[in-house]
């Protein structure tokens, strides 16, 4: 199984990315091949809703979104994580999710879609204990799924951890994490 995990924190090693990389560890640990990409070290615009566009999907603009987007078609399931800003996702994931637009046209107006579908998973953290923050992220994650022809399978949220590492603490998280790496594979 090819698993592959996108970090969206600007953060890394913070709480969104260790949980992210406990859940790959325990696919692994079932024999999965993951690979994580990390949004914040790729160079991408924004999209540009440009208006001379491709029929077949894929976005004009040549920068790191184009081989990121590889890896999500070619992958088996999607592990999304990002924490929550401003009660939604961050930009850097945003940003990517917006570059789909390309995609959606072409899947729903165009009605060239694939037809391979894959699993999805979000991970998301958050300082407050604002439940409709999740529900906001995971309304757009689950919209891109769609149009990545990703099933969400499920979810790990957890609320009132602010700081950096402060996810450490809560070690049924991880273990959690862990174990839902490992149902991702068996």
């Amino acid at each position: 199984m090819n698993i592959l995990g996108i970090n969206g924190s600007p953060r890394i090693g913070g709480n969104t990315d260790i949980l992210l990389d406990r859940v790959l560890e325990g696919a692994r640990y079932e024999g999965a091949r993951t690979e994580k990409a990390i949004l914040n070290t790729l160079k991408f615009s924004p999209c540009q809703e440009c208006k001379e566009v491709r029929d077949d999907g894929l976005c004009l603009i040549e920068d790191d979104w184009l081989p990121l987007s590889e890896k999500i078609e070619e992958a088996e399931v999607i592990v999304l994580a990002s924490p929550i800003f401003f009660g939604s996702v961050t930009a850097q994931t945003k940003m990517m999710i917006d570059r789909f637009h390309c995609l959606w046209r072409a899947k729903y107006i165009l009605k060239r879609g694939s037809k391979k579908k894959k699993k999805g998973y979000f991970i998301s953290v958050e300082a407050s204990q604002r439940e409709d923050f999740f529900d906001n992220a995971k309304a757009i994650i689950k919209n891109l799924f769609a149009t990545i022809d990703t099933c969400y399978e499920g979810e790990l949220l957890f609320s009132g951890i602010s700081h950096k590492g402060g996810i450490l603490e809560y070690p049924d998280a991880l273990k959690e994490a862990f174990r839902l790496g490992e149902r991702i594979v068996s």
